[in-house]
């Protein structure tokens, strides 16, 4: 399990020296997840990759791992706003109505996309 979790945590690391090295503006970690797919996309095809932290499903289990234990992440996002509740008191009407409308601009985008891709793939198929 530390060699997948080093693996892991290796692409990741890849993926932010290419994000600083090419001054792109995407994070790191997304670099390094895509770095990640990509190796075990590798994997499945060539079968010769599978070995070591790429073998076994040695990085699956470790994402399991991970995954069981992520609403530990949570607690540091939780002591600092609870640290902060003077902010949020000041500020807590603000920080409502900006909730309120990034959730619904968020929805309007995740429908608009929906519809852009349904109609997209319909008129695929029509010319099948």
């Amino acid at each position: 399990m530390i060699a997948s979790l080093s693996l892991i945590l290796l692409c990741q690391l890849v993926g932010e020296v290419a994000v600083r090295a090419l001054a792109v503006p995407v994070p790191g970690p997304v670099v390094g997840l895509v770095l990640l797919l990509l190796l075990l996309l590798a994997r499945d095809r060539f079968p010769a990759l599978a070995r070591g932290p790429l073998g076994d499903d040695g990085v699956e289990s470790a994402s399991r791992g991970m995954l069981a234990n992520l609403s530990l992440l949570f607690i540091p996002a939780g002591v600092g706003v609870v640290q902060k509740l003077d902010l949020l008191a000041e500020h807590g009407i603000a920080v409502l109505v900006i909730l309120a409308v990034s959730v619904i601009v968020t929805l309007l985008a995740t429908v608009a996309t929906f519809v852009a891709a349904s109609s997209l793939f319909s008129r695929e198929e029509e010319r099948l």
